[in-house]
Order: structure tokens, then C-alpha cells, then sequence
């Protein structure tokens, strides 16, 4: 299953008139059109760029994070030695961030898909996380990036704990909205198993019974394999060195960074100050080229090093992913400078910052919002509201 976009020209048949979004209400018609334009060439340049050297690129990242993942679980075999320890959970810490982010979560939008190698593909591929990889491309690869924050569409906007919009309506539930967030980043990717499963869908009737048994049962099998391979094979062979304990602790602290690595980078990438959600009259009669500056305003960049950018899956291009979600990760780099431009050159505002600004900013927004009041962060709403 990859990535697919629906041509947002299609809903024009809707024949509902177009509302656009604070942020873009200064461009005609003419402008969006010409800004989708620009945006499809910046598409196809790179299509018909990529090659043996994206190839050999995730092929290279591939081996490196295997290389680390086995360094680390051998090196907690010996976890008795704190040196030994301390070495093993970082390798494997960072084994799974790579895994998770760089890899998987690029890997399953079809972004390798181009290279026919059955063992880097998006319908082959199962990732280092509890949500199997199916579950996870149909919550977000079909929805979430169709409907990126639309309210009331994209149940993204909050992962149906949080509320993280201001149109949100407010209960006294989210007065606990900072230690939700706080309990669920270590925990993250069991909080995205859960909300895979879409229970609001099958309350309201829109999920039949089967489909969650089915569901319930491939997020049974996988959490089996994951507990079985870091809790209880990795320990067992440890425990022949007198390490099992620490083999355990270890394991659990490196799925626990991974974690709130994860929540890091994907709040920052959604929720900062600067980011746009979107009323469902935003999107009636959108255009491919609406659809693009909904992508853009919708989203926000981490600034950093190329490391740091490794690390985020290259996630830390946002805007680019969201405005290209099946194009080499590797590529985003170039992309951004492209779309950056276009941004200026329209009007349009692009966000970035680096990684402790985004944090704040994020974590800001989660307090407010667990206090009842519209506040300041919507500016994609239609001027009539």
C-alpha cells in the first residue's frame, strides 16, 4: 500500500465555493494554479533525477542501522559492565530511531518503491514499531495526509487524546492535556497502535465489527513479535552472561527514547505556533494548487544539521514531506530550498525553527489548549467564522 493523493481538482465537482484560508486569501485563482504548477515541475525534476545514488543511499542507511542494532543488543548481553551498558542502549536507541524514522516511516509511503527491490518496499516492508505497518499507511498515508488538519477529518489533530486546536470543543477532560502528552511520548508508539485501530469510527458506526477483530488481532501478533524480540529474546540470551535485568532495561530504555524522539519530531512537524488547521469549508472546491498551500501553511520545518535531519527521518522538512510525501527523503533537502522560495515569492509563511523552539512552542500550545477559550492559534479559518 502506498502513498495515495486524490487529485484535490476533484472535489471542485462539489460546486460549493471555495474558502480559502487566511493565509492564501491575497492570491487569485490564477496565482494558486500557477504556485500548483511550479510545485508538480519541482515533482517531476526530482522523479526524473533520483537513481543509483538514492538507491545506494538507503541501502547505506539500511546497513548502518542493522550494524547498530546488532552492536547494541550484543553489546547488553555483557550490561553487567556499565560501559557495556551505556553502549548497547545508545546504539540500540539509535538503531531505532533510524529504523523508525529514516527507514520505516519513508519506506512505507512508497518513497523507495521506484527501486523494485522486494526487500525496501511499502507492501513488503514491517517496521520496529507496535502498529503494524498496514493499519499505520491507512490511518495515515490515505487519511492524514489527504485531510492534513482539517478539523473534524484529520483525527490526527490531537490523536483523539489531545486538543490540539482551538476549534476543538473545549471539556473538562483537557484540562489534563499537558500530562496526557506527557505520559504518551514515552509510550508513543503504543498510543499510535491504539489509534490505528480508529475506535471513534467503529462508536460511530463507520468501522464494521470484522474490521476491528481483524485489526485487533494484527496488532496482537505484532505486539507478540516485539515483546519477543526485545523483552524476552534479547534478556534470555543475557541472562547466560548474568545480564538479563539489564538486557531488559536496556531494551525498554532504547524503546522509550525512540519514543519520545518520535512524538518530538512529529508534534513539531504539526503543531507550533505557525502552523494552519483548516474548517471543512476551507477544502470544499480545493484545487491541486489549494491543495499544495494547505500542505504548506499546514505544516512546520526543524532547522539543524544534517544529522540532525538524518535523525528525524527527514521529517525535519515538513513542508516539503507533506507537500511531496512519496519522493526520496534524501531529496527533501534540495526540495526545501525550492519551496522556500516559492513561499517568499507568494506570500506565503514558512515555518522553521530549531528543534528547542519547535519543542516550546508545541508544548505551549498543549497548555493553552487545555484551558476553555478559542485562543490565537487559527489562521486558516474562513473569514465569515
Amino acid at each position: 500500500m502506498t502513498t495515495t493523493l486524490t487529485r484535490p481538482g476533484a472535489l471542485a465537482a462539489s460546486g460549493h465555493p471555495l474558502v480559502r484560508p487566511q493565509a492564501a486569501r491575497h492570491l487569485t485563482d490564477e496565482q494558486i494554479a500557477e504556485l500548483g504548477v511550479e510545485l508538480d515541475a519541482i515533482r517531476d525534476d526530482i522523479l526524473a533525477k533520483r537513481g543509483a545514488t538514492d538507491a545506494a543511499y538507503i541501502r547505506r542507511v539500511i546497513k548502518v542501522q542493522r550494524g547498530l542494532e546488532f552492536a547494541g543488543r550484543g553489546a547488553l548481553l555483557f550490561g553487567r559492565n556499565k560501559a557495556a551498558w551505556i553502549a548497547g542502549t545508545t546504539m540500540l536507541s539509535f538503531a531505532k530511531i533510524l529504523e523508525n524514522m529514516e527507514i520505516g516511516h519513508n519506506v512505507l509511503h512508497g518513497q523507495w518503491d521506484w527501486m523494485r527491490d522486494p526487500d525496501i518496499h511499502s507492501t513488503t516492508w514491517e517496521w520496529d514499531f507496535v502498529t503494524p505497518a498496514r493499519s499505520w499507511q491507512h490511518t495515515h498515508n490515505d487519511l492524514h495526509h489527504r485531510w492534513t488538519n482539517v478539523v473534524g477529518k484529520d483525527r490526527d489533530v490531537g490523536y483523539n487524546l489531545l486538543r490540539m486546536d482551538a476549534d476543538q470543543p473545549w471539556k473538562p477532560f483537557n484540562l489534563g492535556n499537558p500530562l496526557y502528552n506527557a505520559m504518551l511520548a514515552p509510550v508513543f508508539e503504543w498510543g499510535i497502535a491504539l489509534y490505528d485501530l480508529e475506535l471513534p469510527e467503529y462508536n460511530e458506526g463507520l468501522k464494521s465489527k470484522a474490521d476491528l477483530k481483524r485489526d485487533l488481532k494484527a496488532v496482537g501478533i505484532k505486539a507478540v513479535k516485539q515483546f519477543t524480540k526485545d523483552y524476552a529474546a534479547t534478556p534470555a540470551v543475557a541472562m547466560l552472561t548474568g545480564s538479563g535485568k539489564q538486557a531488559l532495561y536496556g531494551t525498554l530504555v532504547a524503546n522509550a527514547v525512540r519514543n519520545v524522539w518520535a512524538h518530538a519530531v512529529i508534534f513539531c512537524g504539526h503543531f507550533p505556533d505557525g502552523t494552519d488547521t483548516f474548517t471543512e469549508e476551507n477544502v470544499e472546491g480545493e484545487t491541486r494548487g489549494d491543495w499544495y498551500v494547505r500542505q504548506m501553511i499546514g505544516s512546520a520545518n526543524i532547522s539543524g544539521s544534517k544529522l540532525m535531519h538524518l535523525m528525524t527521518g527527514n521529517l525535519s522538512h515538513q513542508v516539503e514531506h507533506h507537500c511531496f510525501p512519496d519522493l526520496p527523503s534524501n531529496r527533501y533537502a534540495e526540495v526545501a530550498v525550492r519551496v522556500r522560495e516559492i513561499c517568499l515569492r507568494y506570500g506565503l509563511p514558512y515555518t522553521t525553527g530549531p528543534l528547542p523552539k519547535q519543542v516550546a512552542s508545541t508544548w505551549a500550545k498543549v497548555f493553552k489548549l487545555a484551558l476553555p477559550g478559542k485562543g490565537h492559534f487559527r489562521k486558516g479559518k474562513p473569514a465569515s467564522a
